[in-house]
């Protein structure tokens, strides 16, 4: 979870007072490696995925399901051979927010140019788990890939339990103790400082699916209560509380080195159009402390946990002390499209200073732009230690702003002094049951980008419309039921343009917003992945990229079921994760219509997913009886990923 500096945190007055510090060094850091790699050509293609995996004690005797608080012992045993043999280990290890979940990506290598490593990420994925059995071996803790618990927040939800501390606790959460939260002091005081800066707790509110049997309004009485319930708890709808409660979340997430700075610059925008829709296919977490939502994904309840913008930034006071009104909490979709201006319909605020100080140090105006606006943010999490930073050999201040501004895209600068190119991360996904549908939708968004490349697709929307489509991905059963704004012709306009009209020169001026609207419509998922009559789908166009390539056998059965499970997915043939637990739910014996997912529904929910992922229940409702051919070995002369021929990738 971004930069994980060690040392002695600051209090949140000691960070604000050197704010002013992050915000200088930071773009000077930015600066200093724009100049240094802006024209670093020929990376190849390079990506990686990471799952958080959650530690659930499950006591099959008393029939209680908990979140176990072992993380940071589990990673002394986990990281071990990654500190033994650095360049040969087969997964890494790094501590999450909460103390409950470790994040596992692939080894000392990421996934290259080679086809055969597609028929890698889900073997991999296997091993991960493996991993983690063989190092909670004793216990009776499984590691399961779940977006949400489905009672985290509720009284004893915890092993060992602990008491929620609302007048002393760094969270003064009604429903989260801070043990909850890892040992690492970056997570704590993000915690605290969220809370300080905003001048309040986080206030979530999420509307409650109103069956039958829940009371109108559902109205509830928090025992515990110290009036801020009372207080900011809406009618109708779950109130949460602090940054654990939406932090405490997990996800599965990818990232792709470009083989330059222009090339990552039109990923990250094609790829930000993808982001909704890829939020409604994923949705996985239907059920919010206890409680049945109308909303199916982790999205809406962790951009509310980490908004810490305070109520001047919010609009709710006139400004006086604060700088801007800032519409979104730092957690929330991208906010401008790094290589097309013109799509770019929305004010946004930015960092007059840090602006005029990237523009008139040689960075262009659209990458200057989508800098200061990341910049109008303050450090929340600072180090004593790391104050002073040196400005050509280091990036910490840069990446203090940068790895917490969480949105739905993230545009990743080299390391300095690193063989690491320009990537970008791809952020919106939910966690999936299996191994075999979060290998799925991995290996989908890689085969996406080379789709693009190759064909030169054009997935550009306003960004206005993006952000109404995350707005739309989040509620119940979006996937078979939602409308989606998207592009009508995927093929570029100026298909003789080899250059590729997206994406201007790293030194090009934004130019003005354009009216588009004859350019997209409403979709459903379904036409938009699948296609219906003239319009193509993108897994229609995806089968063609993989048809134009020489893979082996296997690796091309394992990316044909993936891409026949995702049209299925799509299509409604196959429900979402959030579909299939709240129908779970729905159907249990001891389930009242009453919204509520008591201790023995929750018991037998995560029972049911553990024998999911360990393969002793096979789930044909989740994944259609689809399998892959995923080896753990990858095969010998592998060949390598390519766009086609006639496109400017330069991986060939």
């Amino acid at each position: 979870m971004g930069l994980l500096s060690k040392g002695k945190p600051l209090s949140w007055e000691e960070t604000k007072k050197n704010a002013w510090k992050v915000h200088k060094v930071g773009i000077q850091q930015f600066i200093s490696l724009f100049h240094k790699l802006k024209d670093r050509k020929g990376d190849t293609l390079k990506w990686g995925d990471e799952v958080e995996y959650s530690l659930i004690s499950i006591d099959d005797e008393k029939k209680v399901a908990k979140l176990s608080l072992l993380s940071s012992q589990i990673l002394e045993v986990l990281q071990k051979p990654q500190l033994d043999d650095p360049l040969h280990h087969k997964a890494k290890w790094t501590p999450e927010y909460a103390s409950y979940v470790v994040e596992g990506t692939p080894g000392a290598s990421p996934y290259g140019g080679c086809y055969s490593d597609f028929n890698v990420v889900e073997a991999n994925m296997k091993l991960r788990r493996e991993m983690l059995y063989e190092a909670l071996k004793g216990t009776s803790v499984f590691p399961l890939t779940l977006t949400a618990f489905p009672r985290m927040g509720c009284p004893g939800f915890t092993e060992p339990e602990f008491l929620p501390q609302p007048a002393t606790s760094k969270s003064r959460s009604l429903f989260y103790p801070d043990e909850a939260v890892s040992s690492h002091p970056r997570f704590i005081t993000l915690t605290r400082n969220v809370r300080e800066r905003r001048g309040e707790k986080p206030a979530i509110n999420m509307p409650i699916f109103k069956d039958k049997a829940t009371p109108s309004p559902f109205v509830e009485v928090v025992p515990n209560d110290d009036g801020t319930a009372s207080t900011y708890g809406k009618p109708d709808h779950i109130y949460l509380d602090c940054m654990g409660l939406g932090m405490g979340c997990a996800c599965l997430q990818v990232t792709f080195q470009g083989c330059d700075l222009n090339e990552t610059r039109h990923l990250y925008d094609q790829l930000s159009v993808m982001c909704p829709i890829m939020l409604a296919l994923t949705a996985a977490a239907p059920i919010l402390r206890g409680y049945l939502a109308d909303v199916d994904c982790r999205w809406p309840i962790i951009s509310g946990a980490v908004d810490d913008r305070t109520q001047e930034e919010r609009g709710l006071k006139p400004l006086k002390d604060d700088k801007w009104v800032i519409p979104k909490s730092r957690y929330d979709s991208i906010d401008m499209y790094l290589a097309n201006p013109e799509y770019n319909d929305k004010e946004v605020p930015i960092n007059e200073l840090a602006y005029q100080t990237l523009t008139e140090n040689g960075v262009d105006e659209l990458m200057a732009r989508h800098v200061a606006h990341l910049f109008i943010r303050d450090p929340i999490s600072l180090f004593a230690e790391k104050l002073e930073q040196d400005v050509e050999n280091e990036s910490d201040h840069f990446e203090n702003i940068q790895s917490t501004n969480w949105q739905s895209m993230r545009f990743k600068p080299p390391p300095p002094n690193s063989p690491i190119g320009w990537r970008v991360e791809f952020r919106p996904m939910d966690l999936q049951i299996t191994d075999f549908e979060n290998a799925a939708f991995v290996v989908f968004i890689v085969l996406v980008t080379r789709a693009i490349l190759s064909f030169k697709l054009n997935f550009l929307i306003p960004i206005s419309k993006m952000e109404d489509n995350i707005n739309r991905a989040i509620y119940r059963d979006a996937a078979r039921q939602g409308l989606f704004y998207f592009r009508k012709n995927l093929f570029s306009e100026d298909e003789d343009d080899d250059e590729g009209k997206e994406t201007p020169p790293t030194g090009a001026t934004p130019t003005a917003p354009q009216s588009h609207e004859h350019e997209y419509t409403l979709m459903s998922i379904d036409t938009i992945i699948n296609g219906k009559d003239e319009f193509p789908g993108v897994i229609p166009l995806v089968r063609m990229y993989v048809n134009s390539i020489d893979i082996d056998v296997d690796t091309r059965c394992t990316l044909m079921q993936y891409l026949r499970f995702i049209s299925k997915r799509a299509s409604g043939e196959l429900p979402t994760a959030a579909t299939w637990m709240r129908q779970f739910v729905l159907s249990h014996r001891d389930y009242k219509h009453d919204s509520v997912v008591s201790e023995i529904i929750n018991y037998d929910l995560i029972s049911k997913i553990r024998d999911i992922s360990e393969g002793r229940s096979p789930c044909n409702e989740l994944t259609g009886r689809l399998t892959s051919r995923a080896d753990s070995l990858r095969p010998s002369l592998p060949r390598r990923i390519s766009v086609r021929s006639d496109s400017k990738d330069g991986n060939d």
